[in-house]
């Protein structure tokens, strides 16, 4: 229970910041307060929320959960052995739910209930996008295993996954506003509707291919003493 409460607030603070970041953004242009101080939310600074959300939870739940907040995360976990299928499903759980209710504080917080960052591509952007998912979620999962491995420098995972998830971020938000993350894409997706909702195969089928095949490219790097544990 202490792992399914961890992971559901981790990933609630991941949707409230990241999403929020992009949402409260667009928001405010215009008014007299952003007039007055200027609008700093660009792509960079969303990235860099997306990736300073992870940082911070990192050392908030990892020592609870590991801090996956990310199905694709949990699913690498489990295919190297550090986790069981029961938890896993479980963490899967906890992470859809806790990016609904970020999405949820994001309308109450914002009183727009049309905008909730939800992951979208262009019309005719399929290919590139489900490409991008899986070779960006297979890099940031890799990150994960490696900076989690029990070989790795002790108490600086946290600081390789967020820097990571930003760097993802930066460079996929202008492709399809940057997923990797089933969990993320979900909560935002099911209040958005429309286009955003039927395209939300693709934020879950193409980042949990991707952690899939970081989990086989970790196998082959680990050796068999060295498990991809999350402690």
């Amino acid at each position: 229970m202490k792992k399914f409460i961890a992971e559901l607030i981790g990933t609630f603070a991941l949707v409230l910041f990241g999403c929020g970041s992009a949402v409260f953004g667009q928001y405010f242009v215009g008014t007299d307060m952003m007039t007055t101080m200027g609008n700093p939310i660009t792509i960079t600074a969303i990235g860099m929320c997306f990736g300073l959300a992870v940082l911070i939870m990192c050392y908030a739940i990892g020592p609870i959960s590991g801090c996956h907040v990310n199905p694709a995360v949990s699913f690498g976990v489990f295919l190297n052995g550090g986790m069981k299928f029961g938890e896993m499903i479980s963490y899967w759980v906890a992470q859809i739910i806790g990016g609904i209710l970020g999405a949820v504080a994001i309308g109450l917080i914002s009183m727009q209930w049309d905008m909730f960052g939800a992951n979208q591509y262009a019309p005719g952007h399929l290919g590139g996008a489900f490409i991008g998912e899986i070779i960006f979620t297979f890099l940031f999962v890799l990150v994960v295993l490696g900076a989690t491995s029990r070989r790795a420098p002790k108490g600086f995972a946290g600081i390789a996954i967020g820097w990571a998830l930003a760097i993802v971020n930066i460079v996929m938000i202008p492709i399809d506003g940057a997923s990797v993350n089933p969990a993320r894409s979900f909560g935002p997706a099911i209040f958005t509707g429309g286009e955003a909702l039927s395209q939300i195969w693709v934020y879950i089928l193409a980042p949990l291919i991707g952690g899939f095949i970081a989990a086989m490219v970790w196998k082959i790097f680990k050796k068999d003493d060295d498990l991809a544990v999350v402690e």
